[in-house]
């Protein structure tokens, strides 16, 4: 989907597992840098030399530390232009809810003209450091502080709150490609495409390096705990992002994925730094699409091992960009969706049915190379809303389609969005008017449904004698998990979100062990004010949230869902040369395997791995590596949600083929809907299994094949991927001396080990444990290979 005009609004333990594993390689005491590789969380890069001291952020299970009633995260951006000074309602850091989040995104900076970050000048006009408020209470700035502005106040709020992280994000919908200067006129700079890209599609080291300095340098001036990157879009689909960086965006299309990681990369190796020196970890994250549309031109969105956890703008899934009506932010598909439904999903069968405009798609889309907890769900505290809406059910799936369509929205037929009253937080355009877009907060939405016209108005150009043209009449999709207010009258349709669907979603949060929720932004969550009858800004959404959290169970720590080696092999994989934008369908790119070992890898290496449920279970290779998927956690639609993380897939070196020491073979890789990096990688040679060094996970010792004398680990495979009896080329054994390890029902066994056994030799066909060899039968796990 192409990428709407919004408003500035939318501008938007170690227990004793790991002590006995430090133990094993530390003769005497455990030194500092075991204490801190025990507190990284599962698959987060490490830079080289660096002794990082994540213990200051995570505890021993890789676990973020919020306090003891924050279970999970809530995320709130706080935008720096509410401040009350234009006449409409200002959002301080006095009216954040401290004690109900857990972090505060300040939005936002941005990349000047010289490629540093940069909140513009300072000065009394400065809403970031030089702006007061007299006689505001709760807005008296903090004197020992050489700043003002919001950022003194959130500076002192949080010494109070000493639990709540603040991040500066840097970017947004307005300046992902220019900044406003003092003026407020934007300034067309290039932004992140032409600091982290130059004109041929090259990275531009130099732009990123001189970023990532003055954003080191600009979070300990203020106190910030990291630093928050909201690039939209570093994607090779076409006119993505905002229309007027489209001229600059394009051309550089073909460079946009590796600027962005170039910029994660170095963004993350100089906070390390920062953090080694200051004793302290920061913190790295970014702000996600969460459409399948955006996705599919960010490759596999390789950045996802340099952040500390993704917040996905689940959000913005249907507006007025496009002519098709429907909810802002589904939680799941219903297998109706009306844009989904003209392109095709439904019924072209590679796609599975899987429809990609929802919440629980993008989930499962970063789940396939993230643990739970290092990801966070997007929320609307605003509306997106449509006028003159034909057909569908109360609006829902119906048609709005415009003539009068904005600058630079040329893919699709542009929506009729809904304006005046039913656009209290809207855009301008260039020329000064009104973007239709439908979008409000959630307080004057309320108020709408209520037929009430709040006193407000008056500050956003309406007069007091306002009053509303029919009803705004509250619905509510039980499959979507979707609410949304429809005007019959005026066929107006704004998607909302409230009390029901913000519980469903923090249930399924907890439930999922997710790290948390983002919200976009804390100035529309809405409180009743009993004595002018009407809604305004409160935090009722915000409490809802932290109500389900606060006794939840500890997020999901761990990337894999299956027990995975804990030698690790220096082999490389990575997935490059896609195809770019529309023509990357189906998506094909090559898988690149390299032997950095110093053993060959013979022909019949078995590699596995796991890949999102995001895509169907139909991925394949075109080179004769046998790709199979051995396992699969859901199969059909994914109405209602999908069922499970991952589909795991067997690939093997051709029976001819030996990879040598340093070299590599390509494969031509196949799949249909987007996923990111695959993950939970194990090759299996010889009779072992190893995972990868480069998944980064927690616990792993990284050996040469070959050398190591403990038990293979435990992993998982199928037994559609090992021999069967009838085709095992080594045949049943030979009588003769039991030479293999004696089985025991204590240990665990991977595929394929041989043990020894009541005067037999057997072999597993795969993982098992406590299973007695000889009383599987035939087509169990234990393969008889005779007498000894």
């Amino acid at each position: 989907m192409p990428s709407p005009t919004r408003t500035r609004a939318s501008l938007l333990a170690v227990g004793a597992a790991a002590a006995a594993l430090l133990a094993g390689s530390l003769s005497s005491g455990v030194s500092q840098a075991a204490d801190q590789e025990a507190c990284r969380p599962d698959g987060l890069y490490t830079t080289p030399g660096l002794d990082v001291p994540y213990c200051s952020v995570y505890d021993t299970e890789g676990r973020e530390k919020m306090g003891a009633d924050h279970q999970r995260r809530v995320i709130g951006y706080f935008t720096g232009w509410r401040t009350g000074k234009d006449g409409t309602p200002a959002y301080l850091a006095s009216d954040i809810p401290w004690d109900k989040v857990t972090h505060i995104n300040y939005a936002f900076g941005h990349i000047d003209s010289a490629n540093k970050l940069s909140v513009g000048a300072d000065g009394a006009n400065n809403a970031a450091t030089g702006m007061t408020w007299p006689g505001v209470a709760g807005a008296e700035m903090d004197p020992d502080l050489p700043y003002k502005g919001h950022f003194n106040l959130l500076t002192k709020f949080k010494k109070q709150h000493p639990n709540v992280k603040t991040l500066i994000s840097v970017g947004g919908w307005a300046e992902t490609g220019g900044y406003f200067d003092d003026s407020g006129a934007r300034v067309n700079s290039g932004g992140f495409y032409s600091m982290a890209t130059n004109a041929d599609g090259s990275v531009n080291q130099t732009g990123i390096d001189t970023f990532a300095d003055s954003a080191v340098t600009f979070i300990k001036q203020y106190g910030f705990n990291g630093v928050d990157i909201d690039y939209e879009y570093p994607t090779s689909m076409k006119d993505a992002g905002n229309p007027l960086d489209h001229q600059l965006s394009d051309a550089r299309r073909a460079g946009l994925v590796k600027g962005y990681a170039a910029l994660m990369k170095s963004l993350r190796e100089k906070l390390d730094r920062a953090g080694a020196a200051d004793g302290k970890h920061y913190l790295l994250t970014v702000a996600a699409p969460s459409s399948g549309y955006l996705l599919r031109g960010m490759e596999t969105f390789q950045v996802q091992k340099y952040l500390d956890y993704v917040n996905i703008m689940s959000y913005d899934l249907h507006g007025a960009w496009n002519e098709y009506v429907g909810p802002n932010a589904s939680l799941f598909d219903d297998g109706k969706d009306a844009e989904l439904a003209a392109a095709g999903v439904y019924s072209t069968s590679q796609y599975g049915s899987i429809g990609y405009l929802n919440t629980d798609w993008a989930y499962h889309y970063f789940r396939g190379s993230m643990p739970a907890g290092r990801i966070n769900i997007g929320l609307p505290y605003y509306t997106r809303g449509f006028k003159n809406v034909e057909g569908g059910t109360d609006g829902l799936w119906g048609k709005a389609p415009s003539t009068s369509c904005p600058a630079g929205a040329g893919l699709t037929k542009c929506g009729d969005g809904a304006v005046g009253i039913d656009n209290l937080w809207h855009d301008k355009d260039t020329a000064g008017n009104e973007s239709p877009a439908g979008s409000n907060p959630m307080w004057h939405a309320k108020n709408l449904e209520k037929g009430v016209v709040g006193d407000y108005v008056t500050k956003y150009g309406f007069p007091a004698s306002t009053t509303l043209t029919g009803t705004y009449a509250r619905k509510f999709d039980s499959a979507l998990v979707a609410p949304w207010l429809w005007n019959a009258q005026k066929k107006v349709f704004l998607s909302t979100e409230d009390e029901q669907s913000v519980a469903a979603k923090a249930d399924y949060v907890v439930d999922r062990g997710i790290g948390g929720t983002m919200v976009w932004e804390l100035a529309g969550d809405y409180g009743w004010n009993a004595a002018k009858g009407q809604y305004e800004i409160g935090d009722t959404l915000t409490t809802a949230m932290y109500e389900k959290f606060k006794s939840a169970a500890p997020y999901g720590a761990k990337r894999s869902g299956i027990a995975l080696p804990s030698e690790a092999i220096k082999v490389d994989v990575d997935f490059g040369q896609f195809p770019l934008g529309d023509s990357n369908y189906p998506i094909s790119p090559k898988l690149k395997i390299t032997n950095n070992t110093n053993t060959a890898l013979p022909g019949g290496t078995e590699f596995q791995f796991d890949y999102a449920t995001s895509a169907p279970a139909n991925a394949k290779d075109q080179s004769g590596f046998g790709t199979t998927i051995v396992r699969s956690d859901h199969s059909g639609s994914n109405v209602g949600g999908l069922n499970g993380d991952f589909n795991r897939v067997s690939l093997k070196l051709p029976s001819w083929q030996t990879l040598a020491p340093g070299a590599s073979v390509e494969l031509d890789f196949v799949y249909y809907l987007p996923t990111s990096t695959p993950s939970n990688w194990t090759v299996t040679f010889g009779g072992k299994t190893y995972a990868i060094v480069g998944d980064l996970a927690r616990g792993t010792t990284v050996v040469e094949p070959g050398t190591s004398t403990n038990p293979s680990p435990s992993t998982s495979t199928s037994p559609s991927s090992s021999p069967s009896p009838a085709t095992d080329p080594t045949g049943p054994g030979t009588p003769g001396t039991c030479t293999a390890p004696a089985w025991s029902a204590a240990t665990e066994y991977s595929s394929p080990t041989t043990v020894s056994h009541k005067s037999h030799t057997w072999k597993s066909k795969w993982w098992t444990k406590g299973e007695e060899p000889g009383t599987t039968g035939d087509w169990g796990v234990w393969q008889d290979l005779g007498a000894c």
